[in-house]
């Protein structure tokens, strides 16, 4: 039985672990509306601070309302909010499982900010204060109401920020700080390599395909959205808000993924250097990842502009990685398609050293698609997650160091080039190809 009511009285604080460990570092002036809310505890935000941390919390519109009529109004020290780091919340959880009755607000292992009995009397019932923060850490801030079977409505915004040793706010979690400099470095980065891919192109324009123009237009979506990021993530440094940044940011975002994934799609095909058309089941790829793109940017959009404090900023994160992940599943079937293609052409049309170097660049564009997506997906959450509070701009650095090289590879494989050695092949190589082709055959 006791383990029983443990576990039961934990259950409902399960879901905020989660939410720390999935909800990123946020930042900027949030204004938030909490509706009708019976939830025990709800996470505000999260940010890193330093030794010159400090917190500004303005309530207003605060109403407390019982579930059942009958039942008095409940003890406003029992509705309040305190800032907890991600180790005390492991605390917290082992502590209620040995006292299921404790308030959260009671634990030792929070700091503890004001309650609902330091409002001013209704009708007004707001507070606005400021904390310095304790000692520097990454905190996640939290409201908490410990008063069963109640719900409650409220107005809040708040201010987080580390002061500069010039005196100015940074509204950036400790760990983003750097942000605006990286995006903006790879931004111009991108615009360099698109000048260089177009040099390329217009050298060699008796070989440019229409995939190589689509893959010019990926650099330029690609550049342009991380200049709206670097002005996004600079503009909310400097002031608390992004003046309107976000908006080309979360557009860009969406073509630029989408025109990636047009991209690795329509060079697994083959289209328009191998052959002029997209075969039927091609197509439905393609009708499959671009709606579900939009799905993704949606829930990309709800996550970064709300924030973990909505009922449903789990499910949109779950909506997000499935979505992802079917994506990321789709585009590797046309790669498969055409390494199963060429495998059976090479046994039928004489050719065998052009199919077999086809082959085996298709096998290599296979190898490093997968090994990106592995990189950006896995690889770059795990250094998230493992990553200390004043280093998390080291997965975003990571994460556009791979998407980087990713395109470099791909570009100089695909690359117009009068006489590519994957396409052109003298036809002394054909006898010493065969051999090679056989031995590839067999091994398969």
């Amino acid at each position: 039985m006791a383990k029983t009511a443990s576990a039961s009285a934990t259950a409902p604080f399960l879901p905020l672990l989660l939410l720390v460990l999935l909800s990123p570092s946020t930042a900027e002036i949030k204004s938030l509306t909490i509706s009708s809310d019976t939830r025990p505890m709800i996470l505000l935000e999260k940010f890193g601070f330093t030794h010159t941390g400090h917190l500004t919390i303005s309530v207003s519109s605060v109403s407390v309302i019982t579930l059942h009529p009958t039942s008095p109004q409940p003890d406003p020290s029992l509705l309040g909010f305190f800032l907890l780091n991600q180790e005390s919340l492991l605390q917290i959880l082992l502590e209620i499982q040995q006292n299921p009755s404790l308030c959260v607000l009671n634990s030792h292992y929070i700091t503890h900010l004001f309650t609902f009995a330091d409002l001013s009397p209704p009708p007004s019932a707001s507070l606005n204060r400021s904390f310095p923060v304790p000692s520097p850490n990454e905190y996640s801030l939290f409201f908490s109401n410990c008063a069963p079977e109640t719900s409650i409505s409220m107005s809040l915004v708040t201010h987080l920020f580390n002061l500069e040793p010039d005196g100015y706010k940074n509204f950036l979690s400790a760990g983003q700080s750097q942000l605006p400099f990286l995006y903006f470095v790879f931004a111009i980065t991108y615009f360099v390599f698109l000048l260089l891919w177009t040099h390329i192109c217009y050298t060699n324009k008796l070989s440019v395909h229409r995939i190589h123009l689509l893959m010019a237009a990926l650099l330029l979506v690609k550049a342009i959205n991380l200049i709206c990021a670097a002005e996004d993530k600079h503009y909310v440094k400097v002031t608390g808000t992004p003046h309107g940044w976000d908006i080309p940011f979360y557009i860009f975002q969406f073509i630029r993924v989408v025109l990636l994934f047009t991209v690795i799609i329509l060079i697994g095909t083959g289209w328009s250097f191998l052959k002029p058309f997209l075969q039927e089941r091609e197509k439905k790829v393609l009708m499959i990842v671009i709606p579900l793109q939009v799905l993704a940017n949606l829930a990309s959009v709800v996550i970064g502009e709300t924030g973990p404090f909505i009922k449903d900023w789990v499910t949109w994160n779950q909506i997000f990685l499935l979505v992802d992940i079917i994506c990321c599943c789709a585009i590797i079937f046309p790669i498969v398609w055409s390494i199963r293609s060429l495998r059976e052409t090479s046994k039928t049309d004489g050719k065998a050293a052009r199919n077999l170097a086809k082959l085996t660049l298709f096998r290599q564009f296979y190898i490093v698609v997968i090994g990106y997506l592995y990189f950006t997906r896995i690889v770059v959450f795990a250094l998230r997650t493992i990553a200390a509070y004043k280093y998390q701009w080291v997965s975003n650095f990571s994460e556009e160091a791979a998407s980087l090289v990713f395109y470099v590879i791909i570009f100089y494989m695909f690359r117009p080039v009068e006489k590519n050695e994957y396409f052109v092949l003298d036809e002394e190589e054909e006898e010493a190809s065969e051999l090679a082709l056989r031995d590839e055959e067999f091994e398969l």
